[in-house]
């Protein structure tokens, strides 16, 4: 258990608010009503989109085709109800979660997302230290805005962990995992779902795709690897960096067997990113994955794919007690985390949410953000008659309709 202070503060968090602390400071940014802080994520959300033109708001905000598997990730979560139980003492309460030998202080980590640089001039280093100050866990993508050393100089010793789009060249995917294990990086998480880029109508619609700018690709372009296929480096030649990154980026050839290339190169626990299926979490385990995060990308790549959500109990009874599960995909508020947790999930990833700190008001934005949804997670547990995050299970949820 953590200490008395920490225990309630969800209900500190909460008090603090009513006593006229959710002022937001003047340099967190104009996009906030009378200058407070924004509480739900839909105020997030619109903080956001008037802090971003319509090209880096679609960007976040869009999803494959006509966007139904972003809406059923959501539409997901009121399939499934919380049954509180009654009379139990709760004043006492620990929301941390033990992953791979690390406890972590709340059940979710913020995701991988690249290119945040289009959301805030201080991108990927303001999500990464705001996660440090907090001990929550930040996965760096492969396209983020800055190398990944300079992720790591900015977090110190506070976890962290590197997603790899793997590349055409197996060169370049060597060279980054080196990169990652000297620079820190706890965890690996292999991002299976994007071989290609899905069909994202809101982008088309825009013109808009950040990396023919060159943006979000900062670890290429300081990767001796890549910048071994260059004639010239890329600050002399943009466009033709640009070309050779679009040449090695997507993979539609990739297969298990070449996973077993990057099992064989990581020295550390390793995650795959992107499965719905059971099979292939049953797969995951035979080709040495520590663990599996069940995730659709967001939505942003199969347009009508099941909601991650639907396919996580599928996938918890097909692994048992064999990996540990993470879920990314539509997770806004406490409740949610609660109920992923419930149907097999060990934490949560959190996207969209915390971009929506990002782009509203950088570091101090996402930092509210994870306070915000730290105390949520607390005050559902100890409401639904939970002490710990090792007292959720199955029985904390009844399906509707399912």
């Amino acid at each position: 258990m953590t200490d008395a202070g920490a225990l309630n503060r969800g209900m500190q968090a909460q008090v603090a608010i009513y006593m006229g602390g959710n002022r937001a400071p003047a340099e967190a940014g104009a996009h906030f009503k009378d200058g407070r802080w924004p509480v739900s994520p839909d105020e997030w959300r619109e903080c956001a989109r008037h802090a971003l033109p319509d090209g880096p708001f679609g960007y976040l905000e869009g999803a494959a085709g006509g966007e139904e598997t972003m809406r059923e990730n959501r539409a997901a979560f009121s399939r499934w109800r919380l049954r509180p139980r009654m009379l139990r003492d709760v004043t006492q309460r620990d929301i941390s979660v033990e992953l791979k030998g690390r406890r972590l202080p709340a059940p979710f980590l913020l995701a991988p997302v690249g290119v945040q640089e289009i959301l805030h001039a201080d991108g990927d280093l303001a999500s990464a230290r705001a996660a440090a100050s907090r001990g929550v866990p930040f996965i760096t993508s492969t396209v983020s805005s800055v190398p990944m050393e300079a992720v790591a100089a900015a977090m110190g010793d506070a976890p962290r962990w590197y997603q790899l789009y793997p590349s055409r060249s197996r060169e370049i995917n060597e060279s980054m995992l080196s990169r990652a294990q000297a620079s820190g990086y706890e965890a690996l998480v292999v991002t299976l779902d994007t071989t290609m880029l899905g069909w994202r109508e809101r982008d088309l619609r825009e013109g808009y795709l950040p990396f023919l700018q060159g943006k979000g690709l900062a670890n290429y372009f300081a990767d001796p690897a890549f910048c071994a296929l260059l004639a010239r480096p890329p600050a002399e030649d943009i466009g033709a960096a640009v070309a050779a990154f679009l040449n090695v980026y997507v993979h539609p050839g990739f297969t298990w067997q070449d996973l077993r290339f990057l099992r064989e190169r990581w020295h550390g626990p390793l995650w795959l990113k992107g499965i719905t299926h059971p099979d292939d979490a049953r797969l995951a385990i035979d080709h040495g994955a520590d663990g599996v995060i069940v995730s659709n990308h967001g939505g942003r790549q199969v347009d009508g794919a099941i909601a991650a959500l639907d396919a996580l109990p599928e996938i918890a009874a097909a692994v048992g007690d064999r990996l540990p599960l993470l879920m990314d995909g539509g997770v806004r508020r406490g409740a949610d985390v609660l109920k992923a947790l419930s149907l097999g999930a060990r934490a949560v990833l959190i996207g969209r949410l915390y971009l929506y700190g990002l782009a509203a008001a950088g570091e101090a934005g996402v930092g509210r953000v994870i306070d915000n949804l730290r105390a949520d997670v607390d005050l559902t547990l100890g409401l639904c008659g939970r002490r710990s995050i090792g007292d959720v299970d199955r029985s904390l949820v009844s399906g509707i309709g399912i």
